[in-house]
Order: structure tokens, then C-alpha cells, then sequence
């Protein structure tokens, strides 16, 4: 099929790399290439470019507990291919981390059949995630702009850092997101603990909960 579109996934449980080639079936996509750990992930990549890459959220041999820093050490390998993170657990911090380092989706592995088909077509075709799941919502509210004005007198950019600020994403994480240095991040970053007259990132984070801006 010309149209079919090409998958690679790198998970370390063969159950649910199976799980997922059994349930793409006859959907127009096929698995091209499947990788257990990070290494075999690199080699994978050296020889083919997968439409989309699936990968979990924790893959053995990175250097941290989680696939984050793999898929930014990735980047030009990978080349712009859409990335779509699995997970077991739909937590809010984990979603806005992988939407950080560039994914455009974040599916929970109980997922059904018709998401993980929509998920991969809308990731293939360029179209955004759609779906009740928290990364949708999340991605929504970090890429916005346009907020109401509040009496701390935050500019719309304030506003989309202290969002990140409010999932956990560190000074290199929010950059990268916003595609503007971390200098320049820290700036925003005193600017608004200034403007909020509060000590710390924490403080900040439960006020822009409480304003609803995470």
C-alpha cells in the first residue's frame, strides 16, 4: 500500500511491543522495526526513518530514569519524525514533559484500539492529538497566548512560563518548549516571582493552580 504508514517502537516489554503490532493490523499501519532498549533505538534509526515512533516513557539504558534527554539526544536522527510517548500512568507533569521535548502525543497503555489508530494517522498527518487524555489539555494551555488579565499584571509569555513552571518543566525543559533560550527563561522566571511577591518556583506553581493557568 503506498499509503501505509511506517512505525518503529522502542519499549522493553515484548508483550506490549506484540500488544501493538497485533492491534495495528490491518489498519493501513505497519511496525517497520521494533528496539528494547535505548541502544537498539539508535541502531534502528541508522536504518530506517519510521513515519512515526512510538516509545516508552521509561526505556533501559538512558541515562536518566526516563526516555526525555533520548529523544532530545535523538533529535537529528530522528529528524522532525513525530513522537508519541507511552505511559502507564496519564500524570500531568509526565505529559508536559514529553510535549517539552517536542512529542505530539502521550497515550496511556491501557489505551483502546481506535486511539492508538487515530493517534498514529493524526501523528503521520500532522494534525494535532485529539482525545479526553491530559496531554491534549496540556499541550492546549502551554501553547496559549491569550489569557485574561490578572491583577499581577503577568504579559501573555509570563503567563506561558509560569504554566510550565506550574507542571514541574525546569529552566532547560520550558526553552526548549518555547523555543527561547534558558537565559532568557530565568529572566521570566524573576520577573515572575517578583510580580507574584513570592519567595520561590513552588509558590508560584500553587498560585498559577489556583488560577487555573495548570
Amino acid at each position: 500500500m503506498s499509503n501505509r504508514i511506517n512505525v518503529v517502537i522502542a519499549c522493553p516489554l515484548e508483550i506490549i511491543r506484540a500488544g501493538i503490532c497485533s492491534m495495528v493490523e490491518g489498519s493501513g499501519i505497519r511496525v517497520s522495526g521494533a528496539a528494547g532498549n535505548a541502544a537498539q533505538l539508535k541502531t534502528l534509526l541508522k536504518k530506517r526513518r519510521p513515519q512515526v515512533l512510538l516509545i516508552d516513557g521509561v526505556l533501559p539504558g538512558c541515562k536518566r530514569q526516563d526516555s526525555f534527554e533520548l529523544v532530545v539526544e535523538l533529535e537529528a536522527a530522528l529528524a522532525r519524525v513525530p513522537i508519541i510517548f507511552l505511559t502507564t500512568v496519564d500524570n500531568p507533569t509526565y505529559s508536559a514533559r514529553a510535549r517539552a521535548v517536542g512529542a505530539v502525543n502521550c497515550l496511556s497503555m491501557s489505551m483502546r484500539r481506535e486511539e492508538l489508530i487515530a493517534a498514529i494517522r493524526n501523528a503521520a498527518a500532522g494534525k494535532p492529538a485529539t482525545g479526553s487524555g491530559a496531554f491534549v489539555a496540556i499541550a492546549g494551555s502551554l501553547d496559549s497566548r491569550t489569557t485574561s488579565a490578572f491583577e499581577k499584571n503577568l504579559t501573555a509569555r509570563e503567563q506561558q512560563v509560569l504554566s510550565h513552571i506550574a507542571y514541574g518543566l525546569s529552566n532547560e525543559e520550558i526553552a526548549r518548549s518555547l523555543d527561547i533560550s534558558v537565559e532568557t527563561i530565568k529572566e521570566h522566571v524573576q520577573k515572575i516571582l517578583r510580580k507574584l511577591t513570592v519567595r520561590d518556583r513552588t509558590q508560584a506553581a500553587v498560585w498559577a493552580v489556583r488560577q487555573k493557568l495548570a
